[in-house]
């Protein structure tokens, strides 16, 4: 009997290779991208309905009455009303603060300059409720009895300051080194030059910095929960959602405001997207030079 002889297999080309890889590459990216978009996605659609079971997947025709009851609910309103006011200050005083940081650590020497990047990141690293229970003993320890907008903005303020030195440092060694030389040798004083040559520099990375310390203080609960005075004391979005979430048709108005959280976000980063495209697409933009006049005889 003839054995059959196996057919040589067919080796891969190296373009076919890619192709594969690519298209394996790209599953991965659709399958995170599907496992990370489509629950906010059924929260955007089944909050266009109104159920007596308040259970996502029960459709019970389209409605914006989850939108309605979302707006006349004064607790939830007063608590989107607090988040975004210590929000935007704490922001503010952290996007300050932490520059002003940053630029005095990357003039420090290198021993004393490396110490203080890790003590900076001492509270990035760190577990949250030993961060919010240091807070509070701290609070109690300094004589506030009432806690409320000050002890979260000051908290707010220094669990996000850290972040603003981490964002803007790299802005800062892409600087050239010789710029606070030359406002000084030129006649500008420190703080002037500062302000003057240093700081504007810096307005890209300020301006995330305060977007990154702006989302922080929105998504804390930990924090702000040890330190807002209690279940009787001020509270913001992730408090109201932690104490309020079992109580009746409350869960299907939070449907409607992460919704319009979302797309208000999404558009937000659309928007500054194709800025960001339009600029780099007129820097790109070849300089076409003035025609020189011509003389004639």
């Amino acid at each position: 009997m003839k054995l059959k002889q196996k057919k040589p297999r067919k080796k891969l080309t190296l373009n076919q290779r890619r192709k594969i890889q690519k298209s394996f590459a790209l599953s991965f990216v659709f399958i995170v991208l599907a496992v990370m978009y489509v629950p906010i996605l059924l929260i955007i659609v089944f909050s266009f309905t109104n159920t007596r079971s308040g259970r996502i997947g029960d459709w019970g025709g389209f409605s914006m009455q989850l939108y309605s009851n979302m707006l006349q609910n004064r607790e939830l309103m007063g608590a989107l009303g607090n988040t975004l006011m210590i929000a935007v200050l704490s922001a503010l005083f952290a996007t300050l603060l932490g520059t002003i940081s940053a630029v005095g650590i990357h003039f420090l020497k290198r021993r004393v300059k490396a110490a203080a990047k890790t003590l900076n990141q001492i509270i990035v690293v760190n577990a949250d409720i030993v961060t919010a229970v240091a807070f509070m003993l701290f609070f109690f320890v300094i004589g506030f009895r009432q806690f409320g907008y000050t002890t979260l903005i000051l908290a707010h303020t220094m669990i996000t300051m850290p972040f603003v030195i981490l964002t803007v440092s790299p802005r800062l060694n892409q600087l050239n080194p010789s710029l606070y030389d030359a406002g000084l040798d030129l006649g500008a004083g420190p703080m002037r030059t500062l302000f003057k040559v240093i700081l504007p520099q810096l307005i890209p990375a300020m301006i995330a910095a305060f977007a990154i310390a702006f989302t922080l203080s929105v998504d804390d609960f930990v924090v702000t929960k040890f330190n807002n005075g209690g279940a009787s004391g001020l509270h913001t979005l992730s408090t109201y959602l932690y104490t309020s979430f079992k109580r009746p048709n409350v869960g299907q108005q939070l449907r409607a405001l992460s919704s319009v959280i979302f797309i208000l976000s999404f558009v937000v980063l659309l928007i500054i997207n194709f800025r960001a495209k339009r600029k780099a697409k007129k820097a790109r933009l070849p300089v076409v030079a003035p025609p020189t006049p011509t003389t004639t005889a």
